[in-house]
């Protein structure tokens, strides 16, 4: 009886939890939506209409990140909560709300054009809130799929779930540029539409984690380790755990460059395309949609190598690769080039997303695997606020050349960029992977 009692509550926990990442999945699906619609492209495209300056684009791009710098508060914060869902809730659904801001700003610009610099102005200032509110939350988030996804599975579940929100993306985009270069309201207007869908979407998407086995933050760490006897003491530790181990301290290392050299350049490609090539929006949106599409096909295959090689082979390999991205962009100013600019710039976000597959997946395992167990919200948070800030600074840096050079100057970003991205490759050869 005690057996088959024992066997009957762990097929139910195995239920719970496949339902549970099938809810993950879902959700991560709609906040795609949200995510593409109030970033990207799309946001870019808003605020050059609005006639903000590439200084002022770049800040859209330098802003999350920043706002990562309060993650491992988030941790601490979530630590001392007794519910991730509760405490998901509060954060993401704050920051999702705060767009409604944005929304009635449009609406009242419809009546006074004279409003645009101060549209722009808030807009930089919704990034900035919504995005620390959600850096609060993504630590307990990321803590919470790290003690629900099965160790054995998380190459396959990751890609999956990544498959699933990126053909949201891939959908989402090309109809939401269509609306917005096309609304007979005019493009903001149509902005303020596609932005009350991505909204709603972001908010239906928290209703998902009702179906998720919830995790009390005080009784897991309890089970990975025993609590210690002075709370100050046990806070001051879980933050420096991370750096007294040299394993860590190199993986460390390696997100800040990384971060600090992508960044250079990369949040510039877009705004190229729209400005210095003459693209629309619309096609913009549809070359990143297969990007979006690359990406989604390569992730099973990349989650699969780096369930059977490591995920550490993987980040190196394809970084290397990625390292070479923005000198495409030197090609670019050829006039053999132009002559078939559609082709190659297909065959670049082709790479260009075939390629992130491998990084974005391989760099969330990676740090799953090699943080502390009793640590995880903690690490996770510091993970990501030195990349936030490394990633801000490269931003911010790329930024300033790209409004302050002549033409010729942006390809000097992009030069630079490749050849730092080379050297953020090496701390990543002496991290070893659990």
């Amino acid at each position: 009886m005690i057996v088959e009692a024992y066997a009957e509550e762990e097929t139910e926990l195995k239920v719970s939890v496949r339902t549970s990442l099938r809810a993950s999945s879902i959700d991560g699906s709609l906040s795609t939506v949200f995510s593409n619609i109030t970033g990207g492209v799309l946001l870019s495209s808003f605020l050059i209409d609005l006639g903000a300056s590439p200084f002022e684009i770049g800040m859209v791009s330098s802003l999350p990140m920043l706002a990562n710098l309060l993650q491992p508060l988030g941790a601490l914060l979530s630590n001392r909560s007794y519910s991730r869902h509760d405490y998901g809730i509060w954060t993401f659904l704050s920051a999702r709300l705060l767009w409604l801001v944005l929304l009635v700003g449009i609406i009242l610009r419809g009546t006074n054009t004279d409003l645009s610099k101060e549209l722009v102005y808030l807009t930089l200032t919704l990034v900035a809130t919504s995005n620390i509110l959600a850096a609060m939350g993504s630590a307990s988030w990321m803590s919470w799929l790290a003690a629900l996804v099965p160790k054995k599975l998380r190459g396959r579940y990751y890609s999956v779930r990544s498959i699933v929100s990126n053909v949201t993306g891939l959908l989402c985009l090309p109809i939401a540029s269509f609306i917005v270069a096309n609304w007979q309201g005019g493009s903001i207007t149509g902005y303020g539409l596609v932005l009350s869908v991505g909204i709603l979407a972001g908010v239906v998407s928290l209703t998902c984690q009702h179906f998720m086995i919830d995790i009390n933050p005080q009784k897991y760490q309890a089970e990975q380790k025993q609590e210690q006897e002075n709370n100050q003491i046990s806070l001051f530790n879980n933050l420096i755990a991370p750096f007294q181990d040299r394993n860590l301290i190199c993986f460390l290392i390696y997100v800040a460059f990384w971060g600090f050299a992508v960044n250079l350049s990369t949040p510039f490609f877009n705004l190229y395309m729209l400005e210095n090539l003459g693209v629309d929006i619309t096609w913009v949106t549809l070359l990143t949609s297969l990007s979006s599409g690359a990406n989604m096909l390569m992730l099973l295959v990349w989650g699969r190598l780096s369930d059977r090689f490591g995920n550490r082979p993987l980040l190196i390999f394809v970084g290397i690769a990625i390292a070479f991205t923005p000198l495409f962009w030197l090609l670019t100013g050829l006039s053999q080039v132009q002559e078939q600019l559609w082709l190659y710039l297909i065959i670049f976000h082709l790479f260009l997303g075939g390629t992130w597959a491998a990084i974005d997946l391989g760099g969330n395992n990676i740090q799953i695997g090699i943080a502390p167990m009793e640590h995880h919200a903690t690490f996770f948070a510091i993970v990501s606020a030195i990349a936030g800030v490394s990633s801000a600074l490269g931003t911010s840096l790329g930024g300033a050349l790209a409004q302050y050079a002549h033409y010729e100057g942006i390809f000097g970003v992009f030069f630079l960029s490749a050849i730092l991205r080379l050297v953020a490759i090496i701390p990543l050869l002496f991290v070893h992977e659990n």
